[in-house]
């Protein structure tokens, strides 16, 4: 008898549907035989052990007999062990001991233990979208990811801990309600332990912070120890705007497939913030592997990306950003197929600016050579640089600054002027794509940031000086959007040009 159990498996952020189609052939003893088809991976193929022991210690019978299963289509690896379910349950449908009167309505994912017990899987989110969109009435799925599910509208999901409740919902003998769906999720900005308060002096770094945050600019904190780029750069994520359902849906995705999703949680209501250690790899940094999995830039999506230590990191791992810093994603191609992770994220840096970190300071001289220096500096190529829209000095605290009690503005006023600035760009730049200043393109620059002729005067100076490259001339027009965006303007006026070239001009002062 043969039938027939839809699954889904993930392939980047999206999933696609799989047909789990289970054969039973009564055969005599000696030709027993359990195989799994259609391009399975390790873990598939020890599903045949753990669903023949769930089956039993079920309460179930395993059939002796001669058991195919196919996944289709047949030309994608199946990767994972959320197919244990399925093909549990297509046993179990095609010895008849199990009836489902409408099972063609029903997606099925879920990883079995030895006693029946179904256990959470990574995916379930895009899972979910990928069976609402192919027509699917229903998701089963392990109870622990149930919330994860659903969010997603106008599927009903049920979920299930074990595989005799697994039957019993698809033998729709008992009253088993689907979970409600996750309306109303709050995503307000949520209640930070850290704030803009905290941080002494440094009102020039907070400002320039403040413009990154509210054109979603990268940005690179330069000066000694102490200083306080690092505290500077963790509270960059308090004063962003909270995120929309949309981004929050393509965040989850994302830490859904990386197994990083809290159990029982539904949506990722916080913008994330990654700091990965300088010895991460390549891999770890953009994604990839044997089997390729998001790294820490696509982790970042729609949030924060802090690199401290810049110069620490492999000048390879660095390079290998520049790509999803321009572009917003990233691509990696194997040879069964190529696959594509969303990068959009703010990037903040935080550097020495040589290796004892002194060089410039006004308290403790610099005792590295110039040989030294220049070998620093040259671990943090041009072209990364140019990426970088802000270059901003973070000198010494002075010495009133350090000993009187912080008294700066909290993050949610900071917040406040962020997101009436967001909310213009995204005024603006309806139905184009792109949602905030850092992402403009060339046509966007002619379209939208018109300069006034003492702003052009003054900038076609600053190209001649400071001998900037035409990606350096692009990124100060964005930052004096950005700036004239905050100030609640639509003209470019000169003042917003010349504050956009000051954060310039690092690139050109030390790494020179």
């Amino acid at each position: 008898m043969l039938a027939q159990v839809f699954s889904a498996g993930v392939l980047g952020v999206d999933a696609y549907l799989v047909e789990v189609e289970v054969d039973v052939i009564r055969t005599s003893g000696d030709q027993v035989r359990f195989s799994v088809v259609g391009l399975p991976d390790t873990a598939v193929q020890e599903s045949r052990e753990r669903v023949r022991s769930a089956i039993k210690n079920s309460g179930y019978t395993f059939p002796m007999c001669r058991l195919t299963v196919n996944l289709a289509p047949a030309d994608v690896r199946k990767e994972g062990p959320a197919f244990d379910l399925p093909i549990a349950l297509g046993v179990l449908a095609g010895t008849g001991q199990l009836k489902a009167p409408r099972l063609a309505d029903y997606l099925v994912a879920g990883e079995l233990g030895l006693d029946g017990e179904v256990r959470p899987i990574s995916g379930v989110l895009p899972i979910a979208i990928g069976a609402r969109d192919a027509g699917r009435r229903a998701l089963i799925v392990p109870e622990v990811n149930a919330r994860e599910a659903a969010v997603v509208h106008r599927l009903e999901v049920y979920p299930v801990a074990t595989l005799q409740e697994a039957a019993s919902v698809l033998a729709e003998t008992g009253e088993r309600a689907p979970l409600a769906e996750e309306a109303g999720i709050d995503l307000q900005m949520p209640r930070y332990e850290i704030d803009f308060s905290d941080v002494k002096g440094q009102e020039h770094a907070k400002r320039a912070l403040e413009v990154a945050a509210a054109g979603a600019h990268n940005i690179l904190l330069l000066g000694p120890p102490g200083s306080g780029k690092t505290m500077l750069a963790r509270r960059v994520g308090t004063i962003l705007p909270p995120l929309a359902f949309e981004e929050a849906l393509e965040v989850t995705k994302i830490y859904s497939i990386s197994g990083l999703l809290p159990p029982h949680s539904s949506l990722v209501t916080t913008r994330p913030f990654r700091s990965p250690h300088h010895t991460v790899s390549d891999a770890g940094l953009i994604g990839g592997g044997s089997i390729p999995r998001p790294g820490e830039v696509s982790l970042a999506h729609h949030g924060v990306l802090f690199l401290d230590e810049l110069p620490e990191f492999k000048r390879e791992a660095l390079e290998v950003l520049r790509q999803p810093l321009e572009d917003g994603v990233v691509t990696i191609s194997r040879a069964a197929a190529a696959l594509t992770y969303p990068a959009r994220c703010m990037l903040v840096t935080a550097a020495n600016p040589c290796p004892c970190g002194f060089l410039g300071d006004t308290v403790k001289p610099c005792t590295c050579s110039a040989a030294q220096i220049q070998r620093y500096h040259m671990r943090v190529s041009g072209p990364l640089l140019d990426r970088i829209d802000i270059h901003l000095e973070v000198p010494r605290l002075k010495e009133e600054d350090l000993l009187r009690p912080p008294a700066g503005e909290r993050s949610a006023t900071v917040r406040e002027r962020v997101s009436a600035a967001r909310r213009r760009q995204q005024a603006r730049f309806a139905g184009t794509g792109i949602s905030c200043n850092a992402a403009m393109e060339a046509k966007h620059l002619r379209q939208y940031c018109a300069l006034a002729a003492d702003a052009q005067q003054l900038l076609r100076t600053a190209i001649h000086q400071l001998g900037l490259s035409a990606r350096a001339h692009d990124r100060i027009v964005k930052l004096a959007r950005t700036i004239a965006d905050l100030a609640g303007t639509e003209e470019i006026a000169v003042g917003h040009v010349a504050e956009a070239i000051q954060y310039r001009s690092l690139d050109r002062k030390v790494w020179g």
